[in-house]
């Protein structure tokens, strides 16, 4: 067996692949390597990775082929490549494509290459609703295809269920056009200077629109918090010339789009609706909540606001954050896949592991940009980021082992020898613009009254969270606490430091959303500081490693400082 000591790579016969930190190509190739395969975790020195069917259909839909992924293993890999790993790669990234929607002849047809393929699809009999008619012989393109028309309504539904069985389907069916709408780009911002867009941001809204075919128009984005995924999302608009639903995840957020829609465009503030828990305004382009799509007054109503999707002819629906979508805004994408659909997020992590789901109903992914490679270029700040381990007392590390899992956990994250921490931290930090972020509303209340600091709940009015962004966005306040609330969507862009004190499990898009909230670009000094406090030996760091794996997927490294008792 030939053996290659100085390569970084080992590649596993059950298709996982461990990769050497240390190795002088480590970050060429884990640049690499996330294309197509899914970080598992990150001790120091190695981190495992796995192919996945998921990661390799999205690398197959981002137009890598089996043997882009077999020449890069095969480059840097100490041992050869087991057969069957080579092979199930080819397996794997063949099936995306394997079958096809398309328009023929004013039907929605499911086209396949084999005749095999596609007898086996429609023998299953729960999906006989699925197919209208019988199967034909079609040419397609001056090429030989087995096709059968489909439920037009049941699109969706058949795209879901085939991806679960294995089978991607690559849809080329196209979309109804929607209402017109007229609008463009300011030529001024509200401070007087030119807009224009960022390289990546022009290459990113060319990968979701694709000229118009129908192979675009369907699709996510896949770039990191302070990349400007809003105006990514106003660009496609401008592309599609269409009324649009925005779907986003909280109030502020929707009058954050609102915001940027009317200073970048040429829309009038009357062309833009709210549709929220506040007003319920429907408009050329309405900005919704999840929440509000997902209102029901009891457990056995239906979902009142739902039918928002079909309240206008929205010729695009753009689901901001798309990694967060509900179960029930799911099955109401099912049923409307003639409408073109774009994702925007900065993790395509599921905690509930409904990727699969994102990616039939939604779309695959269609571009992605480094956060390393936009803290090069000067897009987002550079981010230092530190985990600080801190010791229990004595009194509550008996308390902690005789009590149960779950309280422990919250036991280990409300440890009160992170206040001094925090304390230190507001210090070595005085006069930069802070955020204390926590899970428990009581220990930042806590925290609050103890360092006289003003802190954002959801127990908050909307108006009075609104009060204190804009004071924090002024500089009037240093420090803000906040709690989950201002995980998503909150822009606050000259925040230089945050100081997580306690988080959800082990939430790997929240840890990268918490980051996100101090990435954006900074007129001097452009670093950005990410303090994660943890109690040692305990879940909470535990919790704390698993929340950590996306962020050193996209190249980042934790710095380890361990606080000893009594200091």
């Amino acid at each position: 067996m030939e053996y290659h000591p100085d390569r970084p790579l080992v590649v596993q016969s059950d298709r996982t692949i461990f990769l050497e930190v240390d190795h002088p190509q480590y970050e060429e190739i884990r640049l690499q390597l996330v294309k197509f395969a899914e970080l598992i975790k990150s001790p120091e020195y190695i981190h495992t990775y796995r192919l996945t069917p998921l990661s390799l259909w999205n690398a197959a839909s981002l137009g890598y082929t089996a043997d882009h992924v077999r020449e890069l293993l095969t480059a840097h890999a100490k041992f050869p490549i087991a057969s069957q790993v080579e092979q199930s790669i080819v397996e794997d990234m063949a099936k995306f494509g394997r079958f096809q929607l398309i328009q023929h002849e004013e039907a929605i047809v499911l086209l396949a290459k084999q005749k095999q393929d596609l007898l086996e699809i429609t023998s299953y009999p729960s999906f006989s609703s699925y197919f209208m008619g019988q199967m034909l012989s079609l040419t397609v393109k001056n090429e030989m295809f087995y096709g059968i028309a489909v439920d037009p309504r049941k699109r969706g539904e058949l795209k879901q269920q085939c991806i679960r069985l294995g089978y991607p389907i690559q849809d080329e069916a196209g979309y109804t056009e929607g209402a017109s709408l007229s609008l463009d780009w300011a030529k001024n911002l509200p401070n007087g200077t030119e807009f224009s867009l960022r390289e990546y941001q022009a290459d990113a809204i060319h990968a979701f629109h694709q000229k118009g075919s129908h192979s675009g128009g369907h699709g996510v984005l896949v770039l990191p918090c302070g990349a400007g995924k809003t105006i990514i999302g106003i660009g496609s608009i401008i592309e599609l010339q269409c009324a649009t639903l925005i779907l986003t995840t909280n109030t502020s957020s929707v009058k954050q789009w609102k915001k940027e829609i009317i200073e970048k465009t040429d829309l009038t503030e009357e062309m833009v609706g709210e549709y929220t828990g506040e007003k319920k305004e429907i408009k050329p382009i309405t900005i919704a909540t999840y929440q509000i799509l997902t209102y029901k007054a009891a457990q056995s109503d239906e979902f009142v606001h739902l039918d928002l999707f079909s309240q206008n002819k929205w010729g695009l629906i753009i689901y901001d954050e798309v990694h967060l979508l509900p179960a029930p805004v799911f099955r109401a994408t099912a049923s409307i896949q003639s409408t073109r659909r774009l994702g925007l997020t900065a993790t395509l992590v599921r905690e509930d592991g409904k990727q699969e789901d994102v990616f039939s109903l939604v779309g695959p992914k269609r571009y992605e940009v480094s956060w390393k490679q936009l803290e090069t270029e000067g897009y987002i700040a550079k981010a230092i980021c530190t985990e600080v381990r801190v010791a229990f007392d004595s009194f509550l590390k008996q308390q902690y082992y005789i009590t149960s899992p779950r309280q422990q956990t919250r036991i280990a994250q409300e440890n009160p020898n992170k206040i001094p921490v925090v304390q230190e931290l507001l210090k070595k930090h005085k006069g930069y613009p802070i955020l204390i972020i926590g899970q428990y509303v009581d220990q930042l209340e806590q925290i609050g009254v103890l360092l006289q600091i003003p802190v954002i709940t959801g127990k908050m009015k909307q108006e009075e969270r609104e009060i204190l962004y804009d004071r924090f966005r002024k500089g009037e306040i240093d420090v803000l606490g906040v709690s989950k609330v201002a995980n998503f969507a909150i822009d606050l862009p000259d925040a230089t430091v945050a100081i997580q004190i306690s988080g959800t499990y082990g939430s790997r898009q929240e840890e990268a959303q918490r980051l996100g909230r101090i990435l954006r670009p900074k007129k001097e000094y452009n670093v950005a500081h990410f303090y994660h406090i943890v109690t040692k030996d305990s879940k909470d760091q535990e919790y704390a490693l698993k929340r950590q794996l996306f962020l050193v997927e996209q190249g980042y490294r934790y710095e380890l400082m361990e606080v000893k008792e009594g200091s």
